[in-house]
């Protein structure tokens, strides 16, 4: 079974339900300063959540960084300009995201803190909200399933 159906298959979100963004430029109906509102309140849920062990995933960066990280990330995934891998390179999700602790409770975590910022940001329209949070939900599962394939490559 490929990863992205496994994040369809663990998610609940079918592929074209995720890939829904793609249909419209999120980037020039939102604009950046709602991708960085929505990546700053996201965030402040994040390093303030009472869960040490979700924190921890999170404490090799700074709250600044992993606010431009996602937001630049955002931006160039639904639309904008290549603002991550002009500073970083190829986004590569589950290489990048190898050093974390990437499993269902984190997952499960990481998309309530999600739900709750998108709640927030009221210049995020309900539409492209219900875009994002599929997009969101079903790649965060694509994460957690390619984690486990590096695990067990590595435990060879």
């Amino acid at each position: 079974m490929s990863l992205q159906e496994q994040a369809t298959r663990r998610s609940g979100v079918k592929q074209e339900d995720a890939f829904a963004i793609d249909e419209v430029n999120l980037f020039q109906r939102l604009g950046l300063d709602t991708f960085i509102k929505l990546s700053t309140e996201f965030y402040t849920r994040v390093y303030d959540d009472d869960q040490e062990w979700f924190r921890k995933i999170f404490a090799g960066s700074t709250k600044e960084d992993a606010i431009r990280n996602q937001y630049e990330f955002f931006v160039q995934r639904m639309g904008g300009p290549p603002l991550y891998s002009q500073r970083k390179g190829h986004p590569a999700l589950i290489g990048r995201h190898g050093p974390f602790t990437v499993n269902e409770p984190a997952a499960e975590r990481w998309l309530q803190h999600m739900q709750a910022a998108l709640d927030v940001v009221n210049e995020i329209d309900a539409d492209s909200k219900k875009r994002m949070f599929d997009f969101f939900k079903h790649t965060a599962y694509f994460l957690v399933a390619g984690k486990e394939i590096m695990n067990r490559r590595n435990a060879m």
